[in-house]
């Protein structure tokens, strides 16, 4: 009895019966007449060659477009950029001066003002002390004035005083010395308050 054993060769099966002793054989066969290699086409030794000069190939077409095309439109980005963000540095600095200047004079002003209403303060403050002394002075001089002529008044009146209390003591002693012996002239009561008066 023969035996059928099918061989798969590259997607196609080959069937080889020989009547010689039921052997069978199997043939491979590669389209072509070539035997298929089983390793990875760029890892294939047989293929380093051509890889490699397409590899060069490509790498001079991928420089040469990269310099002349691309990275000069980089370099023109970069450069716009770079004078932009620099022009805006130069604006900001230009801007912070202003700033500065603007605060500086600003502490100017406030320091004058602040001089000025210092100044202000002195001399309403040295018109007011100077009002105060003058009226204070003025009164003072009307309160001594008006002292010494109170003074003066009751100067007067102590010595008009002094001056009628030998007569009313006279008097008094003419009073008394009548109600008691009866008659006393104002000579005689004058003489005895006189005579009273120095002992």
């Amino acid at each position: 009895m023969e035996t059928e054993t099918p061989v798969a060769i590259d997607g196609a099966e080959h069937i080889d019966a020989s009547a010689e002793g039921g052997v069978v054989h199997a043939t491979t066969e590669a389209h072509g007449g070539e035997e298929h290699s089983s390793a990875f086409p760029p890892f294939d030794p047989s293929t380093f060659g051509p890889q490699l000069i397409w590899l060069a190939l490509s790498f001079v077409v991928l420089y040469f477009t990269m310099s002349r095309l691309a990275l000069p439109r980089i370099g023109g980005i970069l450069a716009d950029r770079k004078s932009r963000i620099d022009g805006d540095l130069t604006a900001a600095d230009a801007a912070r001066q202003k700033t500065d200047a603007a605060i500086a004079a600003y502490e100017e002003a406030l320091a004058t003002a602040r001089q000025k209403s210092q100044a202000i303060a002195e001399e309403t403050r040295a018109g007011i002390q100077a009002d105060i002394d003058a009226k204070r002075k003025a009164v003072e001089t009307d309160l001594s004035a008006k002292v010494a002529a109170a003074e003066t008044s009751i100067q007067a009146t102590k010595a008009e005083a002094l001056g009628h209390v030998a007569e009313i003591a006279a008097d008094t002693v003419q009073a008394l010395v009548k109600q008691l012996t009866g008659s006393a002239t104002a000579d005689e009561a004058r003489k005895a308050v006189a005579a009273a008066a120095k002992e």
